[in-house]
């Protein structure tokens, strides 16, 4: 989900189409959550660890 993001930020800032640098943010931030998450022990929806 962080590489999704990574991804969408690069194509939206090099096309120029700010929806896609919004939701690369937004699936950036969720990807550091559950990355943060899991690293901390706590099983998020089944899993314990996202990569």
């Amino acid at each position: 989900m962080i590489v999704l993001g990574v991804i969408l930020l690069v194509v939206g800032f090099i096309i120029g189409i700010p929806i896609l640098w919004t939701i690369g943010i937004v699936v950036l931030v969720i990807g550091l959550v559950l990355l943060l998450m899991g690293s901390m022990g706590r099983a998020v929806g089944g899993r314990r660890h996202y990569y």
